[in-house]
């Protein structure tokens, strides 16, 4: 504070009276005195006071203020309730408790401070930092790995000749497919050990604030986390497949072809941590016999005018209807948040990411929304996107319709990169209508790709590689009620689930396109589908506007 008589110089004050300039330090409390406040302070023996001169004072932590009486310095530590007090919470909150000096206990927990940052400098950190190292490597030498299987698939394929082809496509594909697995195993391995990484580095930053702040009540309530680290994260150990090739024998080419083995992805303990399996199966879930609707939303959008529901939470949906308005409402119809196309034209479609933004399809764009802001993330020339969904590899699906309205074709993108075309059968024939209106998509647990595909009145399902695995045209004794696909969904347990609009009612299939049961529930033209993560299936009727929430397992 400035002296008053000195108005141009900066003077520290006797912390007693405030008004004389300082001349003694109180080691023991901490506090600088005047001259004629020296004595006064001497005064209380209860203490042992130790003055010297402020010039030879020494570099100590400063008592900081008593949270609960302002006009106080905490100078003792409560042990029992691990808190600096004062001498006034002595004499009432935390009379009778083991106390000590608070600057004695500084000093203690600044050296388990100093301790905890020495283990996660030298020795916790530096062990993340290989692991992350090792795994890197190990996906550098996939590519020349995997390389040299497709390579001995090849040559195989050579020795059989045109009539062997596609078997060799197949193996290719399944390896392409094991790779993947393989790929995002260590992926997710390398995002665990990134995450604990920056943890760590988060608190050594902190720690070292601490210490060099040398600030009590910080140093108070930091809470080691040292042991928690010192358990080193799962390392995912995958065993190579391999291919087993056979003499040729021409009455049995796909056996004799040669299998690919097994792709083994494995979690290895770290040290004293117990680790899962990278590939889990999900807890079997039945159907119940009688499925119930547990919320209603009101969208606000009017009667026949709601199409599409995408989950953000269990409890938090967006939606969009037949405006350039896409709205994220809770449980409760409270509206969230409301987004506007760029376009200022209806959207065809939304999607929720993994990491919780919204994409949208108008026009001839594919849009990302990220706390709020839009990005055109694809322009498309030719083509015009419809449906969109996003994967378990946080890749984008989207249904494409050429301008001439003749073609249509689902597209994988990996960020703005296409890297895969699925349009035709193994005999060349389009997998999909060339109609523009109503083709919905989801990516099932199993990395099938199944599109609801209204004017062929079919379910059309593929695998990862493209390759048709069947169409779902409707229950086989239902001959009376066309089918009518629209939104398509599916679960943990690799249900797929479709809404049949004008029938008012959800068929439930297994992965291979067995039928299982309806979901009636009092539906009204149900359009919309999605499933959140505890599948719960979410329907957006266009009858109503309303979103219902329907517990089916």
């Amino acid at each position: 504070m400035l002296h008053p008589r000195r108005s141009a110089q900066t003077v520290l004050l006797c912390d007693l009276c405030e008004t004389v300039d300082l001349h003694s330090h109180c080691e023991l409390c901490n506090v600088h005195l005047c001259k004629a406040c020296v004595e006064e302070h001497l005064s209380d023996s209860s203490k042992k006071h130790n003055v010297v001169y402020f010039l030879h004072r020494k570099s100590t932590p400063s008592y900081s203020k008593c949270p609960t009486h302002a006009d106080k310095h905490s100078e003792l530590y409560c042990e029992e309730c691990d808190v600096p007090v004062c001498s006034t919470c002595v004499s009432k909150k935390h009379r009778g408790h083991n106390l000590c000096d608070v600057l004695e206990k500084f000093s203690s927990k600044t050296e388990n401070l100093q301790k905890d940052l020495e283990e996660l400098e030298s020795r916790i950190c530096p062990r993340y930092e290989e692991m992350a190292s090792d795994v890197q490597t190990e996906k550098s030498e996939l590519q020349t790995k995997y390389g040299k299987l497709t390579t001995d698939a090849d040559q195989q394929g050579e020795v059989l000749h045109r009539e062997v082809t596609a078997i060799v496509n197949q193996r290719k594909s399944d390896i392409q497919e094991m790779k993947t697995k393989h790929m995002a195993a260590l992926d997710k391995n390398t995002d665990e050990i990134t995450q604990r990484i920056t943890e760590l580095r988060k608190i050594i930053e902190d720690l070292k604030k601490i210490l060099n702040t040398k600030d009590v009540s910080l140093t108070s309530t930091y809470k080691s986390r040292n042991g928690e680290f010192r358990q080193l994260p799962p390392k995912v150990r995958v065993t190579l497949p391999s291919l087993s090739p056979q003499k040729i024998n021409t009455e049995k080419l796909r056996e004799m072809f040669g299998s690919l083995s097994p792709l083994s992805i494995n979690t290895e303990q770290g040290d004293t941590m117990k680790s899962a399996e990278a590939v889990s199966s999900p807890p079997v879930k039945p159907l119940l016999d009688e499925p119930r609707v547990t919320a209603t939303i009101d969208t606000g959008y009017g009667m026949c005018r709601l199409f599409s529901v995408s989950c953000l939470s269990e409890d938090q949906v967006w939606t969009r209807g037949d405006n350039d308005t896409m709205k994220l409402l809770n449980l409760q119809s409270k509206l969230l948040t409301s987004i506007q196309t760029k376009s200022g034209k209806q959207p065809q479609d939304i999607a929720v990411t993994r990491d919780g933004d919204l994409v949208y399809t108008d026009s001839n764009n594919i849009n990302l929304v990220k706390n709020k802001q839009i990005q055109t993330v694809i322009t498309l020339q030719g083509w015009r996107p419809g449906g969109v969904c996003c994967t378990a590899g946080n890749d984008l699906l989207v249904i494409m319709y050429s301008d001439d309205g003749e073609q249509s074709k689902v597209v994988r993108y990996s960020g703005s990169t296409e890297t895969q075309s699925i349009q035709f059968d193994d005999q060349g024939r389009p997998l999909y209508s060339s109609d523009v209106l109503y083709k919905y998509l989801s990516e099932n647990r199993n990395l099938d790709i199944c599109v609801a595909d209204w004017d062929a009145s079919a379910v059309v399902v593929v695998n990862q590689s493209g390759k048709l695995r069947f169409r779902y045209t409707g229950h086989p004794s239902d001959t009376e009620q066309s089918f009518d696909p629209r939104g398509i969904t599916t679960d943990s347990q690799s249900h797929i689930l479709t809404a049949d609009i004008d029938n008012h009612r959800i068929h439930i299939l297994d992965q291979d396109g067995q039928f299982l049961r309806y979901i009636h529930c009092g539906l009204r033209a149900p359009w919309g589908l999605c499933v959140d993560i505890r599948d719960n299936l979410f329907v957006a009727e266009c009858g109503t506007a309303k979103v219902k929430k329907i517990q089916y397992l």
